[in-house]
């Protein structure tokens, strides 16, 4: 039989919480198709099927399932897709159901393989459920099946070709499988010579492969024939196929990008890294296929490409290849509310009301939304009394214990175990050099501290723009070189930069809009809908629209969850402090 891999992963609430889109983004990528464009999306009966309207059936299901089918011949394979086909007809057959589903064809590995997502419905509107063996042997041996009956049986060749070719591989591989399970207590005895040719051959290759082991130090040979199989073996050649297929990627992706990097300069960080990392996304897809988190590959400024793993989508969903991002360790800084609630806490208990009356006496809240702004510390108490960090007495009373803040933290810490994640610039350096608003260049060359560029590597080509975009500025009139050599840049420069874009853009969306355009000024509240967001070289800007006209105000995560409605902020130093009124069903 035609070897074939099946995984198989069942994700509950898919498409209540984004995850079916979001997963349906990424297997749709740019690059997973046999020309390297984007993965097209296709179902039992059409081609080209709707990504939006399979999202839409599934998005009250309580579950889905993913599966990946990857025939380890499958280069060989006619159609993909045709085989794809047959093997869900086969699936309906042994469940006894037609099935809701979607799939694309891979072919940016080694082996083309094929990703499908299945709503949890069966054909009468059922939630469905498939047999647990069924998922985790049965479609592998229906795939294997299909396969064979297209190619034909493995031959004894073949079979003999792709072992051999396995001796030498950094990875745990079959022969290394075979001799775990034949070796009695990590002990292997090759002595009897077999008769039989077929016996000889796989005799012949394990003597290979543990000579292989042995310089790997995972195999010792005590007398002619008997070997000790490592204890370490199995999870040592297992994290070095991984990390054999990570290089891989990198350097694919680095020269689709028309760059070249030495292997030593590559960083695999297993979790989020431990100083901040800057540079130019290079590649992101992800991490485990049949999931939604991401990996990123960086080209830093620091000389080396970083490889960062478990990334959550939304952090880098402005981020395209070429963009500038910072990827620093997870964030565990206190928020300022814990510090407001251990200090307005008497005798270790806090009181809204206080809050509130103190809150109202200090006058400090932008925009006077006092209850909405005590409201905001109340849930945050209520999320930490589930965690069993607070108790509530009443409505009014809430105990808080010494180590209140320390115990917030940590508990904040525990649940971000995510990479934080800047998009510095969704711009290239290339379209940074000429732009017109205030690009991440900019940003660098008013604060000329250089000592984190290396001389190499995307460090070197930061360094260049850089020196292009300040000629751009001087022939601009935004700076001046004086006769030492020293630019001097014109007061107020990257504010002057986005003020100017902002205006231009805004002139060119009203005229799109029907609707005035109006540019807010430091220190003023602004009130509105909250209607959508635009991507400027300045960063991303929020759409806030009146009646009567509309303005351009820096955007911040937090008001993604309140498109379509009233927003109220007050504009500070090019940023915005949103007050997200309570009587509007909105939170902070």
């Amino acid at each position: 039989m035609r070897r074939v891999v099946v995984k198989t992963r069942y994700v509950q609430n898919a498409g209540r919480n984004g995850k079916s889109a979001a997963h349906l983004r990424y297997i749709q990528r740019d690059g997973t198709s046999r020309d390297g464009e984007r993965g097209q999306l296709y179902s039992a009966t059409e081609d080209r099927a709707d990504g939006h309207a399979f999202v839409e059936r599934g998005k009250e299901d309580r579950h889905q399932f993913r599966f990946i089918v990857s025939p380890e011949d499958g280069a060989d394979l006619t159609d993909l897709t045709a085989h794809a086909r047959d093997l869900m007809k086969q699936i309906e057959a042994d469940l006894g159901t037609r099935l809701d589903w979607v799939a694309v064809n891979h072919y940016n590995t080694g082996h083309p393989h094929v990703h499908v997502i299945v709503r949890g419905k069966d054909d009468l509107g059922e939630n469905l459920v498939i047999n647990g063996d069924y998922l985790a042997n049965g479609i592998r041996e229906r795939a294997s099946e299909l396969t064979t009956l297209e190619l034909g049986p493995l031959t004894e060749i073949e079979q003999s070709r792709k072992l051999s070719a396995e001796v030498d591989q950094d990875r745990f591989t079959r022969i290394d499988r075979a001799m775990t399970e034949e070796a009695d207590g990590r002990f292997l005895d090759l002595r009897h010579e077999p008769d039989d040719h077929r016996r000889q051959f796989n005799r012949t290759l394990r003597l290979r492969r543990l000579a292989k082991l042995e310089k790997m130090g995972l195999a010792t040979e005590h007398a002619p024939g008997v070997w000790e199989l490592k204890e370490r073996m199995e999870p040592t050649l297992r994290e070095l196929g991984e990390r054999s297929d990570i290089i891989r990627n990198m350097h694919k992706a680095l020269r689709a990008d028309g760059l070249e990097r030495d292997p030593l300069t590559f960083q695999i960080h297993d979790g989020p890294p431990e100083a901040p990392v800057v540079g130019r996304v290079v590649d992101k897809y992800l991490t485990d296929e049949l999931g939604e988190n991401l990996t990123v590959v960086v080209d830093g400024v620091d000389g080396r490409t970083h490889h960062v793993t478990g990334i959550e989508p939304a952090h880098v969903e402005d981020a395209r290849i070429g963009s500038i991002v910072e990827i620093g360790p997870a964030d565990t800084t206190q928020r300022p509310s814990d510090r407001t609630i251990a200090a307005i806490a008497e005798d270790g208990v806090y009181r809204p009301s206080r809050h509130l009356e103190r809150a109202k006496f200090e006058g400090r809240v932008p925009g006077g939304d006092y209850e909405g702004y005590v409201d905001a510390h109340v849930r945050r108490l209520e999320a930490l009394r589930r965690a069993g960090i607070v108790e509530r007495i009443d409505a009014d009373q809430w105990r808080i214990p010494e180590d209140f803040e320390s115990r917030a933290t940590a508990y904040d810490a525990g649940r971000n175990q995510q990479a934080s994640v800047r998009v510095l610039s969704v711009l290239d350096l290339e379209k940074q050099i000429g732009a017109d608003g205030a690009t991440w260049l900019d940003r660098r060359l008013v604060t000329p501290d250089a000592s984190d560029l290396a001389s190499a590597g995307f460090g070197q080509q930061v360094r260049e723009a850089m020196e292009q975009r300040r000629e751009h500025h001087i022939d601009q009139g935004n700076a001046t070189r004086r006769q030492d050599g020293r630019t001097f840049y014109r007061r107020n420069l990257l504010a002057t930069l986005r003020d100017r874009e902002v205006a231009s853009v805004g002139a060119e969306m009203a005229a799109s809009k029907a609707l005035p355009f109006r540019a807010a000024t430091d220190g003023e509240t602004v009130s509105g809908k909250f209607t959508g967001t635009v991507q400027l070289t300045s960063g991303k800007f929020a759409v806030v629209e009146q009646s009567h006209e509309f303005t351009l105000v820096p955007w911040r995560p937090v008001i993604d969850r309140q498109l379509g409605r009233e927003v109220v902020g007050v504009v500070q130093g090019g940023s915005v402090s949103w007050q997200l009124a309570r009587q509007r069903e909105l939170g902070i």
